[in-house]
């Protein structure tokens, strides 16, 4: 009956321990009730663990609600603070999945996401912090003494201890935050069931800081009293930025309405504590988290203390007992006077005997009942840790179909890349045809030049595609590689997995048969104790009939135990069988997988050799369109219709200079083929580019010769013959597999360095001005043109002077402004004149070296004397704007000479800041400035053409077209005389325009170095 008692007992609490769990972690987004995680609480105490908690926790989908997570992290929380000290060794073993559920809910940005990767970052952090430091109990709750011991008063222990503190309030901190952030604050949020089930965990979180906010203050004063400041710099800034932190959440929390009601939170001092400063250790006072009395919730019960859950059952024993046996012996149950003629003496003396055998008989029921309660308990404690550990062996169960589902997926998307690669021979097979056509179609368009020229863009174009192509073959092929390898990878674990769960499950089943070894030695000493009870019963069988039935009773109970005992081993017998298949069917599946893995790698090689094919056969094709260029170009040089062509040496060094670039990226382009027949992509377009060039030189070449004298031009022929029949024989070997290795562009490069020479030798010989004249010159004409700018200037504030004095009303106002506009244009001319001088002068000292300034312009001429005509221009444009601006302001002038003049020396200084930065640095602080000052003349210029035809609408006056008066014949007379207007204007127009275009042609002529730049004077 005893057994009885406890057992059911046990059971109720299990039941009420696990409804509890069920309801206080819900789908609801309402807050965890309190009576429900303190049952969760106590449960943990009468178990001394948090066995049953896991288990049922195992069973819910946390990681599919995240509400779900959300309460079961609060009340997680609760346990590690509140809970049996024992609640922290049950839970490191799921540490890992915690923070794999973490990382899974940390990809979602929205809702409780973000929240339960947070918390469930914490808790970890909680739990490493208090299974590194034991001394510390879950609810932080420590004298300085205790807080003293736990450094060992080793300096560096309570260095270590406070950077784990730091981290540990850094986490608590970001919760704090992103609970906060995730509210919107603007609505009373803390009154709703919503707000307070997000609100709800901050509680703990507030009693966690305030505790780790003072221990952190104890230990920096500690650390400060035996190291150096410097030393604790970075703990200093730390701090800081959480005593910060801290007082703003604090601040914030105590002025919601839920937590006025439930905590009363401390506020922290206006000023951190000076650490400095030893004496301020007795300023800091410990912030205290007060939870009133009436804050519990509505649906709260009172807590029984848990000593009297130990003392229950033995008050039922008692009270059993005297039900059994009497609670009194006052009540003389045996009335021998009445049964026999026995004296008084005898009466007394057999009395005493038959109590003295009865409280004998009492104390060892008792023992026997206590030893009999011990065994239950243990059995049934076993059973449980068995029913967990069966769970476990069903939760690695799932883990295993999960793992084995992830392996099918993984099949499948390896099935889906195999059609993405079938896909891509089939495109290089298109894009060989399309290769073969465009073939055909260039066999055919060796007429034109120019149509050669633009198909072989196209092919360029269509190589560039096929090399993007190959490129993703390529990509999809090495993501094939890593499949496989990750793939390989997979089933090494599982393996490993199932060979060790087998290893564990055999583990476990010595266990259980050597725990059923000993339940049955416990059970044969129990019968053998209740055959003992039996024999003395037997003795006293009129007055012990009850031990008859408690025996009865444990024999029962024992029964009971051996039947769930065998159903326990019946079911670890059904769960062996089952993983035994579950590892036949994971072993049959790896076969396949490996099966499957090694066609797929015979299919990969023979991609492999296609695509390498293919490659080669690209390289071919190019090479040999190529070749066909260079063959046309050369046949194009003896064709007797290019004898009228011709070209200057200037065009032909440019040619020359950019195909013999090109040369030198296609030899490294040509090495790096050799080293990888994979890279393709340099190489194709280099080979493209390389024929077009080399066309393009030898046409040129012979263009030039036909200007050039006689020996000249017949060694210039000559070598561009060369260099055609060297490119032609390099391109030919490119394309024969035997001699690709041996193909050299180093002739060709050659040639090419001779052609320049050439070139070099039928350039313009110069100027009349000599060499070493030309560095002073520049400075004169730079000096000249600031003197012209500066002369303009004065001459535009006389002006408008003088129209101060002498104008009223409208014209003023006009000539105010267009004076005003020329007289900003000059400013900003001067600005570009010294910035361009500035910029001048550092050319010079960059690119001088050691040599003078007048080496250096005597050395790049032809830059110098773009200078000084650009120069020459400016000045010129300026004194020429102030002439226009003059007459107009006389009232002699129009307003569209103005408008050319402003254009005309904004296009001047456009020509100085051109050759101005042709040698300059791109990261050269003075021609930023330089581009700074273009800009400012253009919009001078803006501003003055902006101005002018303001002025010009406004001084004139419109006719008034009155037709009113007139006859029919007067309107008749003047339409005609309009159309005759209309047509001299437009005949004045196209001359004046043929007039411009002349006398342009003729600027550009004079100005060109062949027939000197000072002929523009």
């Amino acid at each position: 009956m005893l057994s009885q008692t406890v057992s059911s007992l046990g059971s109720e609490i299990l039941v009420e321990q696990t409804v509890s769990i069920n309801k206080a972690i819900n789908a609801q987004e309402v807050a965890v009730k309190e009576k429900h995680a303190r049952t969760c609480i106590l449960g943990t105490h009468h178990e001394k663990g948090a066995q049953t908690f896991w288990s049922v926790v195992n069973r819910l989908p946390l990681s599919g609600n995240a509400v779900l997570c959300w309460k079961f992290c609060h009340v997680f929380h609760k346990l590690l603070r509140d809970g049996h000290s024992n609640v922290l060794k049950d839970s490191v073993r799921y540490k890992n999945e915690l923070s794999d559920m973490s990382r899974m809910w940390g990809h979602l940005s929205e809702g409780y996401g973000q929240l339960c990767s947070i918390y469930l970052k914490l808790l970890r952090t909680k739990m490493e912090f208090h299974t590194k430091n034991p001394r510390f109990p879950g609810n932080l709750q420590m004298s300085d003494r205790q807080l003293d011991e736990a450094g060992e008063n080793d300096v560096n222990n309570f260095f270590q201890l406070t950077v784990e503190m730091f981290d540990y309030l850094e986490c608590e901190l970001n919760l704090f935050q992103t609970v906060f952030s995730s509210l919107d604050m603007s609505r009373s949020v803390s009154v709703t069931a919503a707000g307070q089930c997000r609100l709800a965990p901050l509680i703990q979180v507030i009693l966690d800081c305030s505790h780790l906010y003072d221990y952190t203050v104890k230990l920096l004063f500690k650390l400060h009293s035996c190291l150096p400041a410097d030393t604790l710099q970075g703990h200093r800034d730390r701090f800081l930025e959480q005593f910060r932190k801290l007082k703003d959440l604090f601040y914030r929390s105590s002025n919601l309405q839920y937590f006025k009601r439930l905590i009363q939170i401390p506020q922290l001092p206006e000023n951190p504590p000076n650490f400095l400063r030893a004496s301020a250790l007795s300023e800091h006072i410990s912030p205290v988290v007060v939870i009133p009395a009436e804050a519990s919730s509505p649906d709260s019960e009172p807590i029984t203390d848990l000593v009297e859950m130990d003392t229950g059952p033995q008050s039922l024993f008692d009270n059993k007992f005297d039900d059994i046996f009497g609670s009194s012996f006052s009540s003389d149950p045996f009335n021998f006077n009445s049964q026999n003629g026995m004296n008084k003496d005898d009466k007394d003396r057999l009395i005493e005997q038959l109590y003295g055998e009865i409280a004998a008989l009492k104390e060892e029921l008792e023992n026997f009942k206590a030893e009999s309660a011990r065994g239950a308990v243990q059995l049934r404690g076993r059973a449980s840790e068995l029913e967990a550990e069966l769970a476990e062996q069903r939760h690695l169960k799932q883990q295993a179909q999960d793992e084995s589902e992830f392996l099918r997926t993984e099949l499948e998307e390896l099935k889906k890349q195999r059609e993405d690669t079938e896909k891509a021979q089939r495109s290089l097979t298109e894009i060989e045809r399309r290769a073969q056509a465009n073939e055909q179609r260039y066999s055919k368009l060796k007429e034109k030049y120019s149509e050669l020229v633009q198909n072989h863009a196209d092919l360029l174009r269509k190589n560039a595609e096929v090399t993007k192509q190959v490129t993703v073959a390529r990509q999809a092929q090495r993501d094939v590689e890593r499949e496989k390898k990750e793939l390989e990878d997979s089933f090494q674990r599982v393996s490993e997995q199932a060979q060790r769960k087998s290893q564990e499950q055999a583990e476990v089943l010595d266990t259980l048969k050597r725990e059923l070894a000993a339940s049955r030695q416990e059970l044969q000493v129990l019968q053998a104790t209740l055959e003992s009870s039996t024999k003395a019963g037997a003795e006293q069988s009129t007055r012990l009939t009850s031990l008859e039935q408690e025996r009865d009773s444990l024999s029962q109970a024992a029964e009971r135990h051996r039947e769930e005992m065998t159903a326990l081993r019946a079911e670890l017998q059904q769960l062996r069988d089952t993983l035994s298949h579950q590892q036949e069917s994971n072993r049959t599946e790896l076969e396949t997988l490996q099966t499957q893995l090694r066609d797929k790698e015979s299919r990969e090689q023979g991609l492999q050799q296609r695509v390498a094919e293919e490659r080669f056969a690209l390289v071919q094709g190019t090479a040999r369109e190529a070749e066909r260029m260079v063959q046309d170009a050369l046949a194009r040089m003896e064709d007797p219709a290019h004898i009228s062509c011709t070209g200057s040496a200037d065009c032909l060094l440019s040619r020359t200079l950019a195909a013999s670039e090109c040369a030198e990226r296609l030899q490294d382009a040509h090495s790096k083929f050799l080293s990888d027949r994979t890279a393709v992509g340099s190489l194709l377009p280099c080979l493209g580019l390389f024929a077009h060039l080399v066309s393009e030189t030898l046409l040129q070449g012979s263009a030039t010769s036909h200007l050039a004298p006689m020996e000249p031009a017949d060694r210039l022929l000559e070598l561009c013959r060369q260099c055609g029949s060297e490119a032609v024989s390099y391109l030919s070997a490119l394309q024969d597999p035997g001699t690709v290795e041996s193909a050299d562009c180093s002739p060709v490069t050659t040639c090419l360095g001779r052609i320049s020479t050439i070139g070099e030798e039928l350039r313009p010989k110069g100027l009349d001005v000599k060499q070493e004249e030309l560095g002073d010159l520049v400075d004169k004409e730079m000096a000249a043109t600031a003197a012209a700018i500066e002369t303009a200037a004065a001459r535009i504030e006389e002006m408008l002077s003088k129209a101060r004095a002498g104008d009223t009303g409208v014209k003023l106002e006009v000539n105010e402004r267009i004076l005003g506009s020329c007289t900003g244009l000059m400013q900003a001319i001067h600005v570009l004149v010294l910035a361009s001088k500035d910029l001048q002068r550092e050319i010079v000292e960059s690119g001088r070296g050691a040599a003078s300034p007048k080496e250096f312009y005597a050395k790049n001429s032809r830059w110098t004397e773009g200078l000084i005509s650009a120069s020459k221009a400016v000045g010129w444009g300026a004194t020429v704007l102030v002439d226009a601006a003059d007459l107009v302001v006389q009232g002699k002038g129009t307003f569209e000479e103005l408008m050319v003049c402003s254009r005309e020396i904004a296009a001047s200084t456009a020509q100085l800041v051109a050759a101005s930065k042709v040698k300059a640095d791109k990261d050269s602080t003075n021609l930023c400035k330089l581009q700074q000052a273009s800009r400012g003349v253009t919009q001078a210029t803006a501003a003055v053409v902006a101005s002018t035809k303001a002025g010009k609408s406004q001084v004139e006056e419109k006719d008034s077209m009155d037709f009113s008066s007139m006859t029919l014949t007067q309107i008749k007379r003047q339409e005609m005389d309009s159309q005759v207007r209309v047509l001299e204007l437009e005949n004045q127009l196209q001359k004046e325009r043929q007039k411009l275009g002349e006398l342009r042609k003729k600027h550009y002529e004079l100005a060109g170095v062949a027939e000197g730049w000072e002929e523009d004077d």
